[in-house]
């Protein structure tokens, strides 16, 4: 054997050692994630929870009509003292969601305000930042889907570490009648969800604060 074979070997195997640890990382990335679904399948709820404290404000990211009307619910119960409806279409109005929730009407016109600047959960964080510093609470009920719930306390954590944040999910007859595996348009919006998830975790941690939510955030504290 010359001295330049070893060298050779070398240079024939190391292809073979880097194929074996792309396809180990591969799948230990794909038993995290596989492990991450099932946790967060797990903390989907398949009830509404009994909440067992006030908060000064109440959130309601709209998206299901259900949404709302658990949301004023809770402001008509005294859980929070004004409730802001993130994401409305421009044509909404106090007057219309009134009229809506007859039983509720006073409250409505009285203590609800209406986010319309919001098209997405990012958007819905940084408007409910908004609004909670205007207001100076400290505290929050956020009112939103089951599934949805996890990315939108990423979000609203992401926009108000200070703020204590009370999850109110709100549980759709579907998922409460039937195991989501069943339904194939139920587990495609699941793993949907867990998808935008898992993005919003890895974006949270890897994007800077941009120049406006750093200036945003100071001007809302300067307010107070």
């Amino acid at each position: 054997m010359t001295a330049t074979e070893p060298n050779e070997v070398s240079a024939r195997s190391w292809p073979r050692r880097l194929a074996r640890a792309v396809a180990l990382l591969t799948v230990a990335c794909a038993a995290a994630l596989c492990a991450g679904f099932v946790w967060f399948v797990w903390h989907v709820p398949a009830e509404e929870v009994v909440l067992d404290r006030n908060a000064d404000g109440i959130v309601v990211l709209t998206g299901g009509s259900s949404r709302v009307v658990d949301a004023v619910e809770l402001l008509a119960e005294g859980r929070g003292t004004r409730l802001l409806i993130s994401g409305v279409h421009p044509a909404t109005n106090t007057t219309e969601i009134a009229r809506q929730l007859p039983r509720h009407e006073r409250i409505v016109t009285c203590c609800v305000d209406l986010d319309y600047a919001a098209v997405n959960t990012l958007g819905n964080a940084l408007g409910t930042r908004r609004w909670v510093r205007e207001r100076g609470f400290r505290s929050l009920i956020v009112v939103t889907s089951s599934y949805h719930m996890p990315r939108t306390m990423v979000e609203l954590a992401r926009q108000m570490p200070d703020i204590v944040l009370i999850p109110f999910p709100v549980v759709t007859d579907k998922l409460r009648n039937e195991p989501w595996w069943t339904s194939a348009p139920t587990a495609k919006l699941i793993l949907s969800e867990y998808a935008k998830y898992i993005v919003a975790l890895v974006r949270v941690q890897i994007e800077p604060m941009s120049a406006i939510d750093v200036v945003g955030s100071v001007r809302d504290h300067a307010r107070n």
